[in-house]
């Protein structure tokens, strides 16, 4: 299964804050976050959606694609660990 990568803000993990997580701010940037852009996106690597009924459910221009990402590695990174605290 080929991997792509995908831009998008922060805010898209403020939704996880509904499971218990004190914020939806990212605190440690390491796979799958790949990069924070100078404009505070994050850009984000996983395996390419091909779930055609998924993306039917999903309101997105024909040219844009989107990735399947585990709950736990995004959860992951929104947890403080011992280093310093850096927000996306």
């Amino acid at each position: 299964m080929g991997h792509t990568a995908v831009e998008g803000p922060p805010e898209l993990f403020e939704h996880l804050t509904k499971d218990g997580r004190p914020s939806g701010k990212v605190r440690r940037f390491e796979a799958p976050i790949v990069l924070v852009t100078e404009e505070g996106t994050c850009v984000v690597q996983g395996p390419a959606m091909t779930d055609a009924e998924a993306l039917g459910q999903i309101r997105m221009p024909d040219y844009e694609t989107c990735i399947e990402v585990p709950k736990s590695s995004i959860t992951a990174l929104l947890e403080e660990n011992s280093g310093p605290d850096h927000q996306c």
